[in-house]
């Protein structure tokens, strides 16, 4: 279990520089692949890592507006840049990710929350998570 784990770190930090850049997260995805062939001191990229940034680009404008529709209080922008990163990739996985129960999906956000962010921040990122997961079955209807 601590493969996925780490995948998921990564996933988190190619969502968050791509945030910080101001790139796509497929050039980041692309990038942090490039980087690992063409070095021996950086780790490979797992599928892992690469379904969840490719899932994760793949709904991103709904994600977005989930978050921005869920996220009482807090506009997208204002959000704190590590907090809004680990929703996003919580949400694709709870909502989208079929393997994934959804009691880890929210858990591993969490615990990225715990270790990249402030106090508050697992307690925002739990409780966002846990609304997505109650709507979880009309949120997938809605985009069939």
């Amino acid at each position: 279990m601590a493969a996925r784990s780490n995948a998921r770190k990564r996933a988190f930090q190619i969502l968050f520089e791509a945030d910080q850049r101001g790139v796509p997260v497929r050039d980041v995805l692309a990038d942090w692949i490039r980087h690992a062939r063409s070095d021996d001191r950086q780790p490979p990229v797992s599928a892992f890592t690469m379904d969840l940034v490719e899932g994760y680009a793949d709904k991103v404008n709904r994600i977005d507006d989930l978050i921005i529709t869920y996220a009482v209080d807090w506009d997208l922008d204002r959000m704190p840049v590590v907090d809004r990163n680990i929703v996003r990739l919580g949400a694709y996985e709870l909502i989208w990710v079929d393997d994934t129960p959804d009691a880890v999906a929210i858990d591993e956000a969490v615990q990225l929350a715990k270790e990249f962010s402030t106090d508050e921040s697992p307690s925002f990122v739990n409780g966002l998570l846990a609304r997505f997961k109650d709507l979880k079955p009309s949120l997938r209807r809605s985009e069939s």
